[in-house]
């Protein structure tokens, strides 16, 4: 395959960033994205130019990492799936792929295609956790759980926090990946006992970090590599309620 790729270039957070046109040829449809993006910056290297920044990791859709808006769509033209799980049979030959990084004032630019995802960090700390102390292993294991609302949980807590739930939303809203964490939480025993303070720390952190409201158009469902269920932002919604009103 022969291709054009259209990647946003930036230096810094700072800098005033803009599109560069590369030409790429003899790429497998065998091969990943990333590693297509790999074989650009050997390309680059050798002919003295700067390889373009991306972040990865695992390249196995598990640590929600390679985060890359790919013409016009998070992490490419393909459902539920990362980026490092996007093959090159999904484009055509000779066409132009434009590539961007995560949009959002919640994850600003550190360079070309990586952002700054410390925020979500940040939103985790202020409640995502469960301070009541359950015992060893055994003695956890030992609540009863009906498997219905263990699955639930188990929906939430697979959100690997890629951020394409953000990149998508045309508010830049952090909903999904929020209720994710506090669905999970909020759904087993061990969660109820923090359950009113987690909602309102959650989401008074998300709002402070400058993440937008939800929509409620359902693009972050779609876009979700792991595809997770918008019921979760519902939840969300009535710890949230039920947490101020006890105010």
């Amino acid at each position: 395959m022969d291709l054009k790729l259209k990647i946003w270039r930036q230096k810094d957070a700072k800098a005033k960033g803009q599109f560069e046109l590369y030409s790429l040829n003899n790429i497998t449809k065998d091969s990943s994205f990333l590693e297509m993006m790999d074989v650009l910056n050997e390309q680059l290297l050798s002919q003295g130019i700067e390889p373009v920044a991306f972040d990865h990791d695992c390249r196995e859709g598990i640590c929600g990492m390679c985060s890359l808006f790919i013409n016009g769509r998070a992490h490419g033209p393909d459902t539920e799936i990362t980026t490092c799980q996007l093959h090159m049979r999904k484009f055509k030959d000779g066409e132009t792929i434009t590539v961007e990084p995560w949009r959002s004032n919640g994850f600003p630019i550190i360079k070309d295609l990586m952002v700054d995802r410390t925020a979500y960090d940040k939103i985790l700390q202020a409640g995502g956790y469960v301070s009541v102390n359950t015992g060893g292993v055994p003695d956890a294991n030992a609540i009863p759980i009906s498997k219905e609302v263990a699955d639930e949980a188990m929906d939430a807590a697979t959100c690997i926090g890629c951020g394409a739930c953000v990149a998508t939303c045309k508010n830049s809203s952090a909903m999904l990946f929020v209720s994710n964490k506090v669905s999970q939480l909020a759904l087993l025993p061990q969660g109820k006992a923090e359950a009113s303070r987690r909602a309102k720390a959650m989401v008074s952190k998300m709002d402070e970090l400058g993440f937008g409201n939800c929509t409620n158009t359902g693009a972050c469902e779609v876009e979700c590599p792991k595809g997770i269920s918008i019921s979760h932002i519902a939840r969300l919604n009535r710890e949230f309620l039920m947490a101020t009103a006890k105010e």
